[in-house]
């Protein structure tokens, strides 16, 4: 599909995630500007708080986009998943350029200009409202620009915390190995950069004295606003409800169905989120959650419902040491989920996703290759990869290099799992862990080497939900226990990753499937 193509059959949902982050943009910025002006203003008539505040504004902007929205997660009232604590996030990020340039505007203007307003027998305040602030506007003007841009560009990182925007696609372009979401998202946030750059340029200019065709500049200020009042409108305008979506229904129950921020979850909770409409069940989707988010937000209670897999919950959650029998890890993960969460494992779905250890299928056609222990005489050149969970994890790269004995000359690149896929296939990387069900693998050329020694624990696909919706989730639950092979999963990954199909389209035909 070209790019422009794309755009035909996307400019609706792109429209959507560019309203989204509009919003974002000008919630988290007004907010910085309501509170960076007034203190920038606090610190010209008290000198000694400068550095202490401009010190903890400088701080801030050190602090790595996703670090700060997994501080702020857990934070009450201004946490949680969602739009919230993008904003928050996004108005820490933006204080810095606008109480730096309100304090340096002010200060910059000439003490005789003050002193000669003050002989005049104007007061503090007058000074300031008549003197001061029309001279310092268009520094001040330019440290919101400067913290507009930012957020604009900080923004794309928030739909890793369910705030949708155009990272949205970005990210999900990375997972799918998609150029034209990848494009589409960048594009369209860097123009909006641009246009914002713009029409608050000619806004800083205006203030400038001696400065002419205003009339012109205003326009130019009124165009940039009527193209994001279109954008808005055209957005609202073409979004439609989903199909069988229970929003006429009278007084439904509500379920929040989460994801995390790979293709099958999103697969796996899209059919949850359609079998429980056509039960007549409201649903909010929280989907593409990154990191540990959606356990997080289920302890919250911000989403009732998420897939998981039984390997990662027994190992990464619960933090035992891996064993591989599946009836075993299943009954433990159930018992102690309960007893120590209050949540609830559903049946298993019927398949695994294990870590699959994978190797260019050129490579493998060419040495014969096997199982992992057949890579293990070979490797000793490659550069491996990995993802951050595979790096860090119990079942993850220490023990996996230990039972294998591997020993790599040189150290593995630990980077996003979605980009470790990009990089095997052009060859910056020989060796990765994937996931065994991925649709990528197929549409790569990619061949997954057997676990001959059986070292990872297995990852039977469940959902895990809180004790409080369980009765709601119990049909739904019932109707997908083992309903779903292995097979079926890689070929519902594929039809995304490979036919760039909508997880939504995909997950319609199975539950029209199943409901025959």
């Amino acid at each position: 599909m070209s790019f422009f193509e794309f755009l035909q059959r996307n400019w609706p949902e792109l429209l959507v995630l560019t309203r989204e982050h509009i919003f974002i943009v000008l919630l988290s910025t007004g907010l910085a500007v309501a509170v960076g002006l007034p203190l920038g203003i606090l610190l010209t008539r008290i000198k000694s708080l400068q550095t202490p505040v401009l010190g903890f504004a400088n701080v801030i902007q050190t602090v790595p986009s996703l670090a700060l929205f997994g501080l702020l997660i857990p934070l009450p009232f201004i946490g949680g998943i969602g739009a919230r604590t993008a904003v928050i996030a996004l108005s820490l990020y933006a204080l810095l350029p606008v109480i730096r340039n309100t304090v340096t505007g002010i200060l910059g203007i000439d003490p005789k200009i003050r002193e000669a307003a003050a002989a005049m027998g104007m007061t503090d305040g007058q000074i300031l409202r008549s003197v001061e602030l029309p001279l310092a506007a268009p520094v001040i003007l330019t440290g919101i620009r400067v913290a507009v841009v930012i957020s604009v560009g900080v923004a794309t990182v928030a739909a890793a915390v369910g705030a949708g925007g155009l990272g949205t696609y970005i990210f999900r372009g990375l997972r799918q190995n998609d150029n034209n979401l990848l494009i589409a998202g960048a594009l369209a946030s860097a123009l909006l950069a641009l246009l914002s750059d713009f029409a608050l340029g000619q806004v800083e200019r205006s203030f400038k004295i001696g400065e002419r065709s205003k009339k012109r500049r205003t326009l130019a200020v009124t165009a940039a606003a009527l193209v994001f009042a279109a954008i808005v409108g055209a957005s609202y305008f073409s979004a439609t409800t989903p199909p069988n979506a229970s929003a006429e229904l009278p007084n439904p129950e509500r379920v929040v169905v989460g994801s995390k921020d790979f293709t099958e979850s999103v697969i796996l909770a899209e059919i949850l989120s359609q079998m429980l409409e056509k039960q007549g069940v409201e649903v909010v989707r929280q989907f593409e959650l990154g990191g540990n988010l959606a356990h997080e937000g289920l302890l919250s209670g911000e989403i009732d419902v998420y897939p998981e897999y039984t390997g990662t919950a027994y190992t990464a959650i619960l933090k035992h040491p891996p064993i591989t029998d599946p009836q075993s890890v299943y009954d433990r993960t159930k018992a102690e989920y309960a007893e120590r969460f209050n949540l609830e494992i559903s049946p298993p779905l019927g398949f695994a996703n294990d870590f699959a250890i994978l190797v260019r299928g050129e490579v493998a056609r060419k040495n014969s290759l096997k199982t992992i222990s057949d890579a293990v005489a070979i490797s000793r050149n490659w550069q491996a990869g990995f993802g951050q969970d595979f790096m860090s994890r119990a079942d993850g790269y220490p023990g996996f290099s230990r039972s294998y004995g591997f020993q790599f000359a040189r150290q593995p690149r630990e980077m996003d799992l979605s980009l470790t896929y990009r990089a095997l296939q052009s060859g910056e990387l020989d060796i990765i862990a994937g996931n065994s069900t991925d649709g990528l693998i197929a549409a790569l050329d990619l061949f997954q080497l057997e676990d001959d020694r059986r070292y990872f624990p297995p990852y039977q696909a469940v959902f895990v939900a809180r004790s409080g919706a369980s009765a709601t989730l119990k049909p739904a639950f019932d109707r997908m226990a083992n309903a779903i092979s292995t097979d079926d999963m890689r070929k519902l990954n594929y039809e995304v990753d490979r036919n760039k199909l909508a997880p939504r389209d995909v997950a319609k035909l199975w539950v029209e499937q199943i409901s025959k």
